[in-house]
């Protein structure tokens, strides 16, 4: 009886072996597009961005309007985990990328974050930039709606 056991528990051990495994199911970025508003990419498990993103939105829709392009600046956010997130102003539009900070040798996050910021942004050139006042604007109400979220919100600088 122990050596029929012993075999079923082998041929089990066998078959689990050599059975293949499931393969990994890499998750879609989260596109957010509110026309006339904004435009989000946000890396996949960062939709938790998403109520930052419209309180950036909505600050800075408040303070004015602005009718040229802001040249994309680059955050570090905690937030119930680590994130960096891109900002620039284009045509009218502000365009967000999130992503989950990724280390890579010397690679930095800023690095990463540039990048990955350019690929989105490639078709949106600056094409009538505003200067460092709108920049500014910009800044505040991304450090404004931190303070309101209570997240802890780092410029990256170039």
């Amino acid at each position: 009886m122990f050596e029929a056991f012993l075999l079923a528990a082998l041929v089990i051990l066998v078959v689990l072996a050599i059975r293949p495994g499931k393969t990994a199911v890499f998750d879609n970025p989260v596109v957010i597009h509110r026309p006339g508003q904004y435009h989000a990419t946000l890396a996949p498990q960062l939709d938790l961005a998403q109520n930052f993103i419209e309180h950036i939105a909505r600050q800075f829709t408040e303070s004015g309007l602005h009718a040229g392009d802001i040249a994309t600046q680059y955050f570090e956010v905690h937030a119930g985990g680590q994130y960096l997130l891109a900002v620039g102003f284009r045509s009218g539009m502000l365009y967000f990328q999130a992503i989950m900070p990724l280390l890579n040798g010397a690679d930095s996050h800023y690095k990463t974050l540039h990048r990955f910021s350019g690929q989105v942004m490639v078709d949106l050139p600056l094409t009538t930039p505003l200067g460092e006042q709108d920049a500014v604007i910009l800044r505040a109400a991304v450090e404004s709606a931190a303070r309101q979220l209570q997240i802890s919100c780092l410029r990256l600088q170039e």
